[in-house]
């Protein structure tokens, strides 16, 4: 059967023929990245019934570290609640149903209004609604391709505008109103903060109850605590996500280095200000070789926990609160 190459084991010794050693070394690895052992020190499961509410995976046209179905499979050992499955230029409905009926994990989907799927596209709305297994329950706004983000980074290429003169604009009026019919969330995406504290108010008076500032604290966004403090006596809640701490000028991945640094610390401080009902947490990983979603949500609530953040704040952030935006008993 050809050359054989020994593979080792703590146990045992044995030889496969070099046409499967990668199929045996990828499923070992797989298995370790399943069952790794927790530290000594470590008591419970701080992922238990957790909701990571920005799980970037592939298929997508950025590289990504995995799949809709390896990272589904891994939640749910992992014993977490839930996912929101996202991508910045193709709606996740589809796929987090997919990835429901074979993994056996709660996933979600929804749809983000960038240029891939006409910008501002009441109908791409209305067709996600429509498709089977009901798992569309998140409109993002704009990111990438947001006028704010455009402008923000100095990229010189066309863009999504949702503000304008101080004011939405005439083609989320109907977008506000389906999200209202449907019990939807609405995301702000990468719109400023000033452009956020608008969409909000306008899209409260249109009846939409579930708003998300996107990232409140991080690029492009940068809200302030004052700022955040009003948009959450408006009612809307404030995502951080851990993606953040890997960011910065001394980021291991070049593409990160521009986006702003914020720390565990960082976002303890402002929780503290602001209040722990108004939050939600999250990863927003799936980079390559960036840690995996279930490793950065995990070290989010421990680092959490260290920066004295209570179990009970945790507990309403991380499982709680995104559990009540999905319409979860």
């Amino acid at each position: 059967m050809g050359a054989t190459i020994a593979a080792r084991s703590d146990l045992f010794r044995v030889h496969l023929p070099s046409s499967l050693i990668g199929l045996a070394l990828f499923a070992s690895t797989f298995s370790c990245a399943c069952s790794a052992q927790e530290p000594a020190n470590l008591t419970g499961n701080p992922l238990a019934g957790a909701i990571d509410f920005h799980v970037h995976s592939g298929p997508d046209s950025f590289t990504r570290s995995v799949t809709d179905f390896e990272i589904a499979r891994i939640a749910k050992k992992r014993g977490m609640r839930a996912l929101v499955l996202k991508n910045h230029f193709t709606m996740t409905a589809d796929r987090a149903y997919l990835a429901e009926k074979v993994t056996g994990m709660r996933c979600y989907g929804g749809i983000v209004l960038n240029r891939a799927v006409g910008g501002l596209n009441l109908e791409a709305v209305k067709r996600m609604l429509s498709f089977t297994g009901e798992r569309g329950k998140v409109v993002w706004l704009p990111t990438f391709d947001a006028e704010n983000h455009v402008k923000y980074f100095k990229e010189k290429r066309p863009f999504v505008r949702v503000v304008k003169d101080g004011k939405p604009v005439p083609e989320l009026m109907p977008l506000f109103a389906l999200i209202a019919k449907h019990d939807l969330v609405l995301c702000t995406g990468h719109s400023s903060a000033e452009e956020c504290l608008v969409l909000i108010r306008a899209a409260k008076a249109a009846g939409v109850k579930k708003i998300v500032v996107t990232h409140a604290m991080a690029d492009p966004a940068n809200m302030s605590v004052a700022q955040m403090k009003q948009a959450a006596k408006l009612g809307a809640v404030m995502e951080c996500v851990w993606l953040t701490n890997l960011n910065g000028p001394t980021s291991h991945l070049p593409s990160q280095r521009h986006w702003r640094k914020i720390t565990t610390a960082e976002y303890a401080k402002s929780i503290r200000a602001v209040g722990a009902t108004h939050f939600i947490l999250a990863s927003d990983l799936g980079q390559y070789l960036n840690p995996i979603h279930t490793d950065g949500m995990k070290a989010f609530l421990l680092d959490l926990r260290k920066a004295g953040i209570s179990e009970k704040e945790i507990d309403l952030m991380a499982r709680k609160t995104p559990a009540a935006l999905l319409g979860l008993k």
